[in-house]
């Protein structure tokens, strides 16, 4: 299977995920945690596509990002989960060569195309805000469109850049993997190659695509809050910040998760393994409800599916 003395990464057929440690008689309630999560991340954001497709009146550029929002967050989530739970219950744990390929590929494909979609977002409340008279031109369907475009194509490519430096590694010491999905800080501790270049194109793609989506959003948010203090009316300036509240929620939330998960010490792999779990289920689970709490349209919209469905009772 290629544990040991193998020179090319081509022997080995799979991997070991470890996943998280905990005591036997805890795996069953570990298990639990991760199905109720990932129930309420499926039901959050399904619903938040839902309500955005078929409500007319969140036709707007804002919910179109949004909506691009949860399937990002749903599909990083389906991505990993679903496999964790499945060698939780498992004695085997073990993930295949090309699975795990897959799943970092599209873990790195989604992660990263959600800041840039973040960072448009923060565009998106730019234009509104300080230039409300040109929002439909600026931000029309199709450059809607483009920008999504652009978020998922600079996620494809920065992936494709990560997985051809991690795999290209060899892995003649061993194939376990310390954590509970395919990612390339524990990957590259189980190769025997030299890992510099791999630590110079991993810190090249973070610098490439951390800087550029936090200078966007820092700058939209410095001219939003010049022009919001210069309106005269509290009324004016409340709803003002009100539709920038819930979008700076998401983006603490997700920086906020990221900066935990790789500054944790990788000397204490079990905090770092806690920090993911953060970022992969909670995130998800906590940007519908913070999207349908401080949205007023969103709220209007929810309330409407319900009165539906008791008259339909």
């Amino acid at each position: 299977m290629g544990d040991k003395g193998g020179n090319n990464h081509s022997e080995v057929t799979d991997f070991i995920l470890v996943g998280i440690r905990v005591r036997p008689e805890l795996q069953s309630l570990l298990f639990l945690l991760f199905l109720i999560i990932y129930g309420m991340v499926l039901l959050g954001n399904l619903s938040m596509i839902g309500i955005i497709v078929t409500d007319p009146r969140l036709n707007a550029p804002m919910y179109f990002f949004l909506g691009n929002l949860s399937v990002i967050d749903l599909s990083y989530s389906t991505v990993i989960v679903p496999k964790a739970m499945v060698n939780i219950l498992s004695h085997k744990k073990t993930i295949s060569f090309a699975g795990c390929v897959a799943q970092l590929f599209l873990y790195a494909l989604f992660m990263v195309t959600e800041a840039f979609v973040l960072a448009a977002m923060a565009y998106d409340r730019f234009v509104a805000i300080c230039n409300p008279l040109l929002y439909s031109v600026r931000l029309s369907r199709s450059v809607c469109i483009q920008l999504v475009a652009g978020s998922y194509l600079c996620g494809w490519v920065s992936s494709i850049l990560q997985i051809s430096v991690t795999f290209s590694m060899s892995f003649c010491a061993s194939r376990v993997i310390d954590h509970f999905y395919c990612d390339s800080n524990p990957i590259e501790k189980i190769s025997c190659s030299n890992i510099f270049m791999n630590k110079m194109v991993s810190f090249s793609l973070a610098v490439l695509i951390i800087l550029p989506t936090i200078v966007v959003i820092v700058v939209s948010y410095m001219y939003i809050v010049s022009t919001v203090v210069k309106i005269r009316s509290s009324e004016g300036r409340k709803k003002a910040f009100s539709t920038c509240s819930s979008h700076l929620g998401v983006v603490s939330l997700l920086y906020g998760t990221v900066s935990f998960v790789y500054l944790t010490p990788p000397n204490n792999p079990e905090l770092r393994k806690l920090a993911s779990v953060c970022y992969i289920l909670f995130t998800p689970m906590l940007n519908p409800l913070i999207y349908s709490l401080r949205n007023k349209d969103v709220k209007d919209a929810m309330k409407k599916v319900l009165r539906k469905k008791k008259v339909l009772l």
